[in-house]
């Protein structure tokens, strides 16, 4: 086998000269001895798929309650979602993949239980605490401080690139009004943003319909969906595919343009740009904020779901009070070993929950009287 320099030299030459090289440029914050045979992106997505932050994201919330169904989206399976069309993006405009599906992977690693309404809850508990919550932070938090790699440093000690991925990841799923100032320095970590927003909106269309929260007639009425039913139609393949298709290929078109436009030649060129060069074309904006509109009105506000999230929101605030006024020997224990102040202990120790574990310590507390009873799971598919 080559030596790992020699095979780094021969994959840089794959990349565009303004991708990240393979070995990376920002480097660690604790410089290590590099790996015999893994690229250093390589062992970073190594490091965090090991995460129990990772394996936890099989029992939380995307929009319906993790656990309800087997077959609806998790944070995991969007996680997994995220990364594979990221890959796909990368690879096609020969950027790095490795890079991009580490963020990818890492992105949603601060998600609490209960998915959006879950997060509200516990920012809007934090702010009672002269503290706030957001999942990105959260996200960055968990890698550089909350889980272990080794004892010589906290966190994962990660390569920079991926750190400033996760620290500037915004969606407009996630800000809408701030998503314009979610600019990243690097290809690699734009690109993640939008194939979290493609993931997203396809598989919400997917899970929505499958809950029959709304028929295909009324989603496919829409100028992208009725392009996508389309082509669909005509090949075979489902709705949600074709729509991804739809979405990745504009990407490719408009960044491609935006590329040109700005005489990017280099990754210094990346950064100096004032402005996202991964993106969608502008008729693509127009047709995916109807759509993303009407999931708005028929997805995420409908009756079942909001339902769903305060009694989520009920169990997250709930929990966060009670651990305020009597904390747990684990909280104790984030209290010590972070050298945390108590509310951010318990915020640490809340967000990593689950759904089922949250639901769990309500009950052992004893604290479920006040909650009423759960709602029921959506309709299987």
């Amino acid at each position: 086998m080559p030596p790992l320099q020699e095979r780094l030299n021969q994959a840089n030459t794959l990349l565009a000269p303004y991708a990240v090289p393979h070995g990376g440029t920002l480097g660690r914050s604790m410089k290590e001895p590099e790996d015999e045979t893994r690229f250093p992106f390589q062992r970073d997505r190594d490091r965090i798929i090991h995460t129990q932050a990772f394996r936890r994201l099989k029992g939380k919330t995307q929009v319906f309650v993790a656990g309800g169904s087997d077959h609806v989206r998790t944070r995991l399976t969007h996680t997994l979602e995220v990364a594979q069309i990221s890959r796909d993006i990368a690879r096609t405009l020969s950027l790095n993949e490795d890079l991009a599906e580490c963020i990818a992977l890492a992105h949603d690693l601060g998600h609490p239980p209960f998915g959006h309404a879950g997060e509200e809850a516990l920012d809007a508990w934090m702010q009672t605490q002269e503290g706030t919550f957001e999942h990105n932070e959260q996200s960055l938090r968990i890698v550089t401080l909350l889980e272990e790699h080794a004892a010589r440093t906290p966190g994962l000690n990660l390569n920079r690139e991926i750190l400033e991925g996760l620290q500037k990841h915004l969606t407009p799923h996630d800000t809408p009004e701030s998503a314009s100032h979610g600019y990243i320095p690097t290809l690699e970590g734009q690109l993640v943003n939008i194939a979290d927003e493609i993931a997203y909106t396809a598989h919400d269309c997917d899970d929505g319909l499958s809950a029959k929260l709304f028929m295909f007639e009324e989603i496919t009425a829409l100028p992208l969906t009725k392009s996508a039913a389309k082509r669909a139609n005509a090949r075979g393949t489902s709705l949600r595919g074709a729509l991804i298709h739809l979405l990745v290929t504009d990407l490719y078109a408009a960044t491609e343009r935006e590329l040109k436009t700005h005489t990017i030649g280099t990754l210094k060129d990346v950064s100096a740009a004032q402005a996202p060069l991964v993106r969608f074309s502008d008729a693509m904006q127009k047709e995916l904020k109807t759509l993303h509109d009407f999931l708005w009105q028929h997805l995420y506000l409908h009756p079942h779901v909001q339902t769903c999230n305060a009694y989520g929101q009920s169990i997250v605030t709930t929990l966060c009070r009670q651990y305020a006024s009597h904390p747990s020997d684990k909280i104790l224990a984030l209290v010590k070993k972070n050298s945390s102040p108590l509310p951010e202990a318990v915020k640490d120790y809340v967000s990593g929950m689950t759904d089922a574990f949250a639901l769990k310590q309500a009950c052992e507390l004893k604290l479920t009287a006040a909650l009423g009873a759960a709602p029921a799971a959506p309709e299987e598919p």
